[in-house]
This record gives C-alpha cells, sequence and structure tokens, in this order.
C-alpha cells in the first residue's frame, strides 16, 4: 500500500524482520522544558511472534506502539518496518502504509456506537476500497473464524465488554495486515474476558499473525512469547517463553 511518493529503502539482513529499531529515541518539550519518553531503544521482532511490551504508566511501550503503528515519529534513531525504512515518511505515506498493513486493537474498543457490529468490521474495508461484494465475504469470513456470527446485528451498547473486543479484533484482522498492535486489550475487561482475548490473541498469533501487545499486566505479558519489559523509556530486560 504504498503510494508513487514512498521512495523506500531496502536494509539487507533486516529485510525479514517485521520490526527492527536501533537507537530509537522520542523526545517531547512542555513549558520549556524536554522530556524523554523512550531513549536509545533497540528491538528486533520477527514476523509470525506475538511479543508484549510489559511495563508500567509512563515506562513508554504506548509511544513505542504509536510509532510502529505509523501514528508518531521518532525524534532520532532509525525505524525499520517490513524491510523498509520508514523513519522519515510523510503524513499522507505513513496513512496509507498504515491502513492496508497494521491492524489496531485498542483498549477502550474503539467501536463507533452507530455501527452494528457487522459495519464496525466492514469500515476499514471501505477505505481501502473493496467492492460491496468482497467487503461482505470478509466480513463474514472473521466473524465466522471468531465465532461471533450471532453478533453480527448487534451494536457496541448491546455486547459485553468482551464481545466488543472481539469486535475490535475483528476490525483489525479485516484488512489481513502484516502486523497487529493491541494497546492494553484487556485493560477494560475482567479477569474472565481478559484470559479469553488472550486465548484469542494466542490463536490468532499460532495461525501466522505477527502481534506486538502493549501492557503493564505480568500476567499477560507471560502469555506472549516474549516480553520486553521497559522502564522510564529503557528496556531493562528481555525474555523468551519457550512454548509446548
Amino acid at each position: 500500500m504504498y503510494d508513487n511518493e514512498h521512495k523506500c529503502s531496502n536494509i539487507g539482513q533486516n529485510e525479514k524482520k517485521m520490526i527492527h529499531t536501533r537507537n530509537l529515541t522520542k523526545q517531547y518539550r512542555s513549558g520549556g522544558i524536554e522530556h524523554t519518553i523512550l531513549q536509545n531503544v533497540n528491538i528486533d521482532i520477527e514476523a509470525g511472534e506475538f511479543v508484549s511490551l510489559l511495563g508500567p504508566s509512563g515506562s513508554g511501550k504506548s509511544s513505542l506502539i504509536n510509532m510502529f503503528g505509523l501514528i508518531d515519529v521518532p525524534s532520532s534513531g532509525n525505524l525499520i518496518l517490513m524491510g523498509h525504512d520508514v523513519t522519515h515518511l510523510k503524513e499522507r505515506q505513513r496513512v496509507n502504509l498504515r491502513r492496508g498493513s497494521i491492524g489496531f486493537i485498542f483498549q477502550d474498543f474503539g467501536l463507533i456506537e452507530e455501527l452494528n457490529a457487522f459495519e464496525n468490521l466492514e469500515l476499514p474495508l471501505q477505505y481501502l476500497k473493496y467492492s460491496k461484494k468482497i467487503r461482505f465475504n470478509k466480513v463474514n469470513a472473521i466473524l465466522e473464524r471468531l465465532n461471533i456470527a450471532h453478533l453480527r446485528s448487534f451494536y457496541p451498547k448491546q455486547l459485553t465488554s468482551a464481545q466488543k473486543q472481539l469486535i475490535g479484533i475483528g476490525r483489525a484482522l479485516v484488512i489481513e495486515p502484516d502486523i497487529i498492535l493491541a494497546d492494553e486489550p484487556t485493560g477494560c475487561l475482567n479477569s474472565t474476558g481478559g484470559s479469553s482475548i488472550m486465548q484469542t490473541l494466542n490463536s490468532i498469533n499460532e495461525s501466522g499473525s505477527t502481534i506486538v501487545m502493549a501492557t503493564h499486566s505480568a500476567n499477560e505479558a507471560e502469555k506472549a512469547q516474549r516480553t520486553i519489559q521497559l522502564f522510564d523509556g529503557h528496556i531493562i530486560t528481555e525474555n523468551i517463553k519457550q512454548r509446548l
């Protein structure tokens, strides 16, 4: 989904990595004072991995998610996404790449209250200009995959929090993204709903999808293949879980 202005450069050995950062830094100024959110962050995420970014509020994990999702840009350093340097893309280029290649799952679900479940899932496909028939088939396939076809005509106010998040996951999946970014996907759920959503994310990952999840919950983070722990903008530990 690159436009003609996207003069991307290949990065040799990093072409097979979904995400590659080197010395990534994010700063902002407030009241004349410079604040550092991320400092010299180096991360490599391979295709098909499920990686959790673990840390408390203010640790920088949501800032990383926003940069991986091409919503924000680094102050310095390099960000390589799907083998291309996206560090200095123009806004139009970021939007085009984001729409077709990156699926987002939000803590507060991000559903449009005036649209039913089917319509919420269909919305990102409309931005990609799929025909009505293709949109219909793609949405129905996701509803069946997530076992929520019975909710197709329900509006958000009629759904439980866990059901809303399943619709949110479906909306991320329906564009068949290269990367799924989940920012605190269980943050608004009780333990039962949270466990169910984590099982769904694991199932999606096992089918081949690359997932990066930000969370403050060590329990949820452990359910990913790999955990990168952040504190005050620095990576302090990294743990890999061996799947049975």
